[in-house]
């Protein structure tokens, strides 16, 4: 598969990285997404790189999450177990730990590269993500660049503007600094300025660098590979924020990024680099507790 991202229009290739986005993607086609890889991959797994979560939603969208364990459950039974229940299961870091799937990500990416101009990935990282016909991720925003290449099912994602309404800076330094989740609040009003997208295998989603964004799947199974990715300007804007972020907490001013020249952000992600060696910030997030286990034990809505 030589070719894995179709051509693009003189429109997708002005809105990438700008603009939220959809184009078609050859990943689709490869056996790597069947049931009975996919069963071999959930075996085979590295059990901290194995994410079971659980969302609950009251009337006015706000969630809980309960993260699990996969237990003594088999790959199958994984698998039945989403499809029947209510979970998601994310498997961090694929292009390292299935391998073939890291050898498709680079020729898309090496795809996209030749179309999007100046677009030169400097890191990438690929999380699979499979989850149940009713599932919902709530909305929230991703540190670094996200590309989401939609491989089986069907579902829908609402894409908001990274704007102080929508992203506030203080919550992306928090982010950063490990102070909350990538979870923000949310309002229902919210969605009059969202872009919606209904995803079919074969498509793919882009949006500019920490835009908030929420899926809900459309009533089906659903397979997709997010791809998060770092560029020399994502990781001064990250290191920038960073710095703002500690020096917020001293009581300094801090510039909205903006307005923040690039060789002003360069000077910041420098000083993050120091900040973080230093361990000034307690990280908040770590050792998220897990509360149930896949099985007899699990909620209801996470059994087959």
């Amino acid at each position: 598969m030589s070719d894995l991202i179709t051509a693009w229009s003189p429109e997708q290739k002005a809105a990438f990285g700008k603009r939220p986005m959809t184009f078609h993607h050859g990943l689709a086609d490869s056996r790597l997404f069947e049931d009975d890889a996919l069963a071999r991959v959930l075996d085979a797994y590295p059990a901290e790189l194995y994410d079971i979560n659980l969302f609950d939603f009251d009337a006015d969208g706000q969630h809980t999450m309960r993260t699990g364990a996969r237990g003594g459950r088999s790959g199958a039974e994984v698998l039945e177990g989403v499809k029947e229940g209510r979970i998601w299961v994310q498997l961090r870091r694929a292009e390292a730990w299935y391998p073939q799937l890291g050898d498709l990500i680079q020729q898309a990416f090496a795809g996209i590269s030749g179309q999007a101009k100046g677009f030169k990935p400097i890191q990438m990282s690929g999380q699979l993500i499979l989850s149940a016909p009713g599932a919902k991720v709530p909305f929230h925003a991703d540190a670094p660049g996200v590309v989401l290449f939609h491989l089986r099912g069907r579902k829908r994602i609402w894409i908001y503007p990274a704007d102080e309404a929508h992203m506030p800076q203080q919550g992306m330094e928090n982010i950063l600094l490990k102070q909350q989740t990538e979870d923000l609040p949310y309002r229902r009003d919210m969605d009059a300025a969202a872009q919606v997208f209904d995803l079919e295998p074969g498509m793919a989603a882009a949006w500019p660098l920490h835009a908030p964004h929420r899926i809900e799947n459309l009533g089906t199974f659903n397979v997709s590979l997010s791809v998060d990715y770092q560029t020399w300007g994502s990781r001064l804007i990250n290191g920038a924020h960073y710095a703002n972020g500690v020096f917020r907490r001293w009581g300094m001013p801090v510039a909205a990024m903006e307005k923040t020249p690039v060789l002003a952000r360069g000077a910041l992600w420098a000083a993050s680099l120091g900040l973080k060696r230093a361990r000034l910030v307690e990280d908040r997030i770590k050792g998220l507790e897990r509360s149930f286990e896949l099985g007899t034990d699990a909620p209801a809505e996470a059994r087959p």
